[in-house]
């Protein structure tokens, strides 16, 4: 086992639901998905220093709704890699954190898949995202598709990844009342029956192609997060009236709700009118972007 220099840094990505589809029920009560997940500019940042017990520090702007929490998901994700390597965790990680938490965009499992990334490179492990994506799924549904954090349609309960169309350029943004709202009172509150998987085209040519594909698709969870959290419908129709908004839908369980644009500084540009008090974000997706760490 080798150990690199200080620095080591992992950036872990907001996962949004462009769409959102509740398709059966396990017989253990989880229930079956069919969702298209994209990934946004705005992430967390996780640093490594090697040295010492393993110790996590959290900073950043939505760090306090962390403090009280006796257990975070990026230190079970380093005990767990530490277990199977057979080996003591150790050393210093830093959480800068810029995502709400509790909010619909899985900022707890990109932090985690974030952990075994950077872990795996800091404690010269090299087993890569493909290797660590059983991991992954023990620590969470959503973790596995938050290691490569590139565009994937999501089944199962989160953990079954293929293919997701070809993503044009397009510009997103984010919004959140900084109400939360927990992922399990969503589901129990949800009414009504299963939805169909979604028919979607290989890819598409621009934004507004993607858009008016995806408005024939829903957020099943929607209705739920609503009765649950009334901010959110405002969320909502405050991203609609933005000037060139192509669709605006709540991301995953809440309360984080999403708006395309035609472009990244379009959507920059159209976050500055949102209310201060909110949660806010605008720019593009990931794609595109240098693909994160994957070993041979």
């Amino acid at each position: 086992m080798t150990l690199s220099a200080p620095g080591l840094a992992e950036a872990a990505p907001a996962k949004i639901n462009l769409y959102l589809h509740v398709v059966g029920r396990r017989a253990d009560g989880y229930h079956l998905l069919d969702s298209l997940a994209a990934f946004a500019g705005a992430a967390d940042l996780l640093r490594y220093a090697p040295g010492g017990p393993l110790a996590l520090h959290l900073d950043g702007p939505e760090a306090g709704a962390l403090v009280a929490e006796p257990d975070n998901l990026v230190l079970r994700a380093a005990r767990l890699l530490a277990e199977e390597a057979g080996f003591a965790p150790h050393g210093t990680l830093w959480l800068t954190k810029a995502l709400p938490v509790a909010s619909g965009i899985g900022g707890g499992s990109a932090d985690a898949a974030a952990a075994l990334r950077l872990l795996d490179r800091a404690w010269g492990l090299g087993r890569g995202t493909r290797r660590l994506a059983p991991l992954a799924a023990r620590l969470g549904a959503d973790v596995p598709v938050c290691l490569d954090s590139q565009a994937a349609r999501m089944g199962g309960v989160g953990e079954l990844l293929r293919s997701a169309p070809a993503m044009p350029v397009a510009g997103l943004v984010l919004a959140n009342p900084r109400i939360p709202l927990a992922t399990p009172a969503v589901f129990r509150a949800r009414q009504g029956g299963f939805s169909p998987e979604a028919a979607l085209p290989a890819g598409w040519p621009d934004a507004a192609a993607m858009a008016q594909d995806l408005a024939r698709c829903g957020n099943d969870l929607e209705a739920a997060a609503i009765r649950l959290c009334p901010a959110v419908a405002e969320v909502l129709a405050a991203l609609r009236a933005l000037p060139g908004c192509l669709l605006a839908r709540m991301s995953g369980s809440g309360a984080t709700c999403f708006a395309l644009f035609a472009s990244p500084d379009a959507a920059a540009a159209a976050a500055a009118n949102l209310p201060a008090s909110w949660w806010r974000w605008g720019g593009g997706f990931t794609e595109g972007a240098p693909k994160p760490y994957s070993a041979p």
